[in-house]
């Protein structure tokens, strides 16, 4: 089978840095309250929508933060022991990401490097992927798991076994068309389970 993965909430923890980014930057930066509003958070916007930043607002702060967050990030844990599995068990793992191209340094290169040094397999990678359920279309994708609500809702629509990662962003969204899971092991469960009924 082949296995479509999110990389931000899903292989690590990118919500905890840039919560803690966001309130910086909101606070100390433009000067307002760093309350957070969690409503409607559907997709991977969700700092420009809990700070209530403007576009422009958004981009500085990714000029200025993304990169320090995409190296600091840290695996959630048993991802890279849960995906070895998997490619052992004959599945193919493809990453498939909305980290876009930054001016001011090379988030391809960034990524791959942190994959390499946290040991998470993979067989290829898709970056830039705003509209996700296109590329799983597109590469056949048997199962796919991501943290965006809106990610799973586009994909599940088209009849793929779909899994939400859990976080406190997504936590209150539901729709009965996407499972969910709340660590690795589980999600390796749940595959399993999945594969053994197809």
């Amino acid at each position: 089978m082949i296995i479509g993965i999110d990389i931000d909430d899903t292989i690590c923890n990118t919500y905890d840095s840039m919560f803690h980014d966001g309130a910086k930057y909101t606070i100390e930066e433009l000067g307002r309250s760093g309350k957070i509003h969690k409503e409607n958070l559907n997709t991977h916007m969700y700092c420009k929508d809990m700070y209530g930043w403007s576009f422009e607002e958004a981009t500085d702060f990714l000029n200025k933060y993304y990169e320090s967050i995409m190296k600091e990030v840290r695996p959630i844990k048993y991802v890279a022991e849960v995906i070895k599995k998997l490619r052992q068990e004959g599945n193919k793992i493809y990453l498939i990401t909305a980290r876009f191209t930054n001016k001011n340094f090379d988030i391809k290169e960034v990524t791959k490097r942190w994959l390499r040094d946290n040991n998470i397999d993979y067989d290829e990678i898709f970056f830039d992927c705003t509209t996700k359920a296109d590329l799983v279309k597109e590469k056949n994708v048997d199962i796919f798991i991501d943290d965006s609500f809106l990610n799973c809702e586009e994909v599940s629509k088209l009849g793929i076994k779909t899994y939400i990662f859990n976080t406190i962003v997504n936590e209150n969204l539901e729709n009965e068309n996407i499972e969910r899971v709340y660590s690795w092991p589980h999600v390796y469960q749940e595959i399993k389970k999945f594969k053994e009924e197809s």
